[in-house]
């Protein structure tokens, strides 16, 4: 008990006088310092996003020629999840929730028809929601994000700049990487495997400034690679949190030439292992400046593969669907989460677990405040005791409708919808019914087996429809139908 009055002690002492703290440390004696030391580092975190990435797409999740040495060593070193979900079927509104740990109905980062932020948008992520950079720079750490933001152009609203919202170092594209085409461009250009730098005008910024137009989009892997790295070295004395939005596999597909024509399964393949490779490089950075025993890394996707861009395209293995839909091969995604020390290596969470989930989980691990991420659930007892987590039911929307829930292992799908294409919305009265752990490619519909099941998820949805109160749709403002 004393370690832990003495431990709350400075924590109340946090950000007053260098003067109080030194008294409040030589109070206490050697040992409970020592102790106290070891009970209060804050540590180190590291989310790192792929743009599109299925579930099938790396080696640990059973891709036969997609090798990723460096991403299945993470894997091995830390867990697994075979049933993460993303908080949305496309990029902005998965962004959104990720950073807030709420659904993007909530937050307004979500519509019926405008998908996504485009690059002449002047909406964004709303100035009054708090962000996990918000939250961890409030205790005292380095932030940065790296890589594609795609909450909200900073060119055409200064409010939307990461630094608004709580990064210090702003690194990378305002959005992603084929809204802005060069007139002209071969039709279905984004699809195309004999991608030409001059088919795009991509934005890179450092800070504000604009560095590059076009980016040379073969080095933006190795150059938001070379950043984090920078950052990490240059914070390695005071715990920082790096979000790392990678802008690929995303189509138009680029890579360098040391990946480029290597890989089995031809460009997209390149693509992934170069992600692969970056990956590797932030955790080697981390174990050679003795930061990995207290970092925290967790690896996934926004969404599901952009399985209508043919080859260029990837993989949700035994999913159904992918981008764009709530079919389980839109939302889940790969998961890995890695703390040499701390999560035991080798395992494979087979629980569900969301992208909304870290919000709380490292505010929590960070002493922050978590209370905003109203719909996020604090993953410690599953990542560092082997427990399972109280979680109600789970709302998988499509734009601001509710479109399938799961309660346990069931699925129930009240409208479905294919990713893309002209099929309209299809309501299914009574709902269609899957269990997602025996069935997880969601081919057998057994709702007339369990009638009690689809009550019990209806009932929980609308308890959850009751709690939620959208907001101002932050997607449409200034947005032509006809911009890319």
């Amino acid at each position: 008990m004393l370690h832990r009055a003495a431990s709350h002690s400075v924590l109340r002492a946090h950000g007053r006088t260098a003067l109080g703290l030194l008294w409040t440390f030589c109070s206490l004696s050697v040992g409970q310092t020592m102790a106290f030391a070891a009970q209060t580092k804050m540590p180190n975190i590291v989310i790192i996003l792929a743009d599109d990435l299925g579930y099938g797409d790396l080696g640990c999740y059973g891709h036969p020629s997609i090798r990723t040495p460096h991403l299945d060593r993470m894997a091995a070193e830390g867990m697994r999840f075979t049933s993460w979900s993303s908080a949305a079927e496309v990029c902005t509104p998965s962004r959104a929730a990720l950073l807030t740990g709420k659904y993007p109905i909530r937050t307004g980062m979500c519509h019926d028809q405008f998908r996504v932020l485009r690059r002449i948008s002047a909406g964004g992520l709303p100035a009054g929601e708090v962000t996990l950079a918000e939250a961890l720079q409030a205790r005292g750490y380095a932030t940065a994000v790296v890589g594609k933001w795609h909450l909200g152009v900073w060119s055409n609203n200064a409010a939307h700049h990461p630094s608004r919202h709580g990064f210090d170092v702003t690194f990378g594209l305002p959005h992603s990487n084929d809204m802005d085409a060069v007139p002209g461009n071969p039709p279905r250009a984004t699809a195309r495997l004999d991608q030409q730098a001059a088919w795009w005008n991509a934005p890179l910024y450092s800070g504000e400034q604009l560095i590059e137009r076009p980016a040379d989009q073969t080095q933006l892997t190795r150059k938001y690679t070379d950043e984090a790295v920078k950052f990490i070295r240059a914070n390695r004395t005071k715990p920082f949190f790096l979000y790392m939005p990678h802008s690929f596999p995303h189509v138009p597909l680029f890579a360098s030439d040391d990946f480029r024509g290597k890989s089995p399964r031809g460009l997209y393949g390149d693509v992934v292992e170069e992600l692969d490779a970056s990956v590797g490089r932030v955790l080697e950075t981390l174990r050679t400046e003795g930061l990995s025993e207290n970092t925290f890394v967790f690896f996934t996707s926004d969404n599901g593969p952009w399985l209508i861009m043919d080859a260029a395209g990837g993989s949700a293995g035994l999913l159904r669907e992918g981008k764009g839909s709530t079919w389980e091969g839109g939302m889940r995604v790969p998961g890995l989460a890695w703390w040499p020390g701390r999560i035991e290596p080798g395992q494979v969470q087979r629980e569900l677990a969301t992208m909304m989930d870290l919000f709380p989980t490292c505010a929590r691990l960070a002493g922050a405040d978590s209370s905003t991420a109203v719909d996020g659930v604090d993953l410690a007892p599953m990542l560092f005791e082997g427990g399972r987590v109280e979680r109600g039911v789970y709302c998988f929307y499509r734009g601001t409708q509710l479109y399938a829930a799961r309660l346990g292992p069931w699925k129930a799908h009240f409208i479905t919808r294919p990713g893309y294409g002209a099929d309209k919305p299809e309501p299914h009265d009574p709902p269609l019914l899957f269990n997602a752990v025996e069935d997880p490619g969601e081919r057998f519909n057994v709702t007339a087996d369990h009638a009690d099941v689809v009550a019990a998820i209806a009932a929980a949805v609308a308890r959850h429809k009751e709690g939620v109160q959208p907001v101002e749709n932050q997607l449409q403002a200034t947005v032509d139908a006809k911009s890319p």
